[in-house]
């Protein structure tokens, strides 16, 4: 079994690392970086590189495809390169997904056409563009299409996914190993319980509501 996890410039690191955190211990699978070309990839804050092993042409038939989100995504939006990449992978991928805004890829790729999906809180109407369904949920399931909300969420994902693959037991084995056990010290997660004008200032900043346009 091969796992694919995407790599563009000014990707989000947790989106990345999160779910290879969890898929690497995936029992007899292969987990691999891969991009346009193989080696260092820049993060969105630009103090962080992980390493590309593999190019999109050496990876033509992955079981799962993992696709992070960042301000990078927007650049990504019309690279044919990438864009006909996940077409061609999803064809015989058993699961496809992505985390936070990588889920705009896969809409853009026409993958997510009537389909339930989530993205980061400040992204998630963008998803309409693209013929999907969104929704608020943490982590959403549709057919082999897996979806995350943001940044952190593609832990909650990447468990998921793992339940499927391997079992609850390996699943739970790997939480605790991992002691994902999250308890923030502020109950400002979600958009929902945050407080208002936070949540007004952060829309008002957005790429997303004031000047995304792909």
């Amino acid at each position: 079994m091969q796992i694919a996890i995407l790599l563009f410039g000014r990707f989000t690191a947790l989106d990345a690392v999160g779910p290879y955190e969890i898929l690497c211990r995936t029992p007899g699978a292969e987990t691999v970086f891969v991009a346009e070309r193989t080696g260092p990839v820049v993060n969105d804050r630009g103090g962080l590189s992980l390493v590309a092993g593999k190019s999109l042409a050496e990876v033509t038939a992955p079981d799962i495809v993992v696709v992070p989100g960042g301000p990078g995504q927007s650049d990504q939006m019309d690279n044919e390169a990438v864009l006909g990449w996940l077409r061609a992978v999803d064809t015989t991928t058993r699961w496809t997904t992505s985390v936070c805004t990588g889920s705009l890829l896969l809409g853009a790729a026409g993958l997510l056409a009537g389909r339930r999906a989530t993205s980061h809180w400040l992204a998630l109407e963008q998803l309409r563009r693209f013929g999907a369904q969104p929704t608020g949920e943490r982590v959403v399931t549709d057919g082999k299409y897996v979806t995350a909300a943001g940044v952190s969420s593609g832990i909650d994902m990447a468990l998921t996914l793992l339940g499927r693959l391997a079992g609850e037991r390996v699943a739970q084995s790997v939480q605790l190993v991992t002691e994902y056990d999250p308890r923030p010290p502020y109950d400002a997660g979600s958009p929902d319980t945050a407080p208002a004008d936070l949540v007004r200032e952060l829309r008002a900043k957005s790429r997303h509501t004031v000047k995304e346009s792909s």
